[in-house]
């Protein structure tokens, strides 16, 4: 099995005002009508990938993030780390049993890893 990118994210600073600009000029489709209040984006096409939109943490900046589908979250996080990346959020599992880790890269890029539930 590939490592494919399976989703991107949009970290904004306000979450809202992103989603509402993104649906407006893009016709995107967004849903928040979830555990996380995660708004989730619809593009609207079998092209391409599909994301969502997160809050900035306050002291934090705005950013898009692409996550990379992997086998082992916890495997890939130490992976990373003997080659030079940080952990910036553990691996975690999430409420629809997902699983997921955000981690910086060499150079200080946030990529996400992300493992969907069976």
């Amino acid at each position: 099995m590939g490592q494919p990118v399976m989703q991107f994210q949009i970290v904004a600073r306000n979450p809202e005002k992103a989603a509402e600009f993104y649906a407006k000029v893009f016709d995107w489709k967004i849903d928040a009508n979830n555990a996380l209040n995660y708004r989730a984006v619809s593009t609207g096409t079998k092209r391409g990938i599909h994301g969502g939109i997160w809050p900035a943490p306050p002291e934090g900046h705005g950013f898009v993030q692409l996550f990379i589908e992997v086998d082992d979250v916890a495997a890939y996080v130490s992976k990373a780390s003997k080659h030079g990346g940080k952990t910036i959020i553990p691996p975690q599992k999430l409420p629809d049993g997902d699983e997921m880790a955000i981690i910086l890269d060499a150079d200080g890029i946030s990529v996400g890893l992300f493992k969907p539930a069976k």
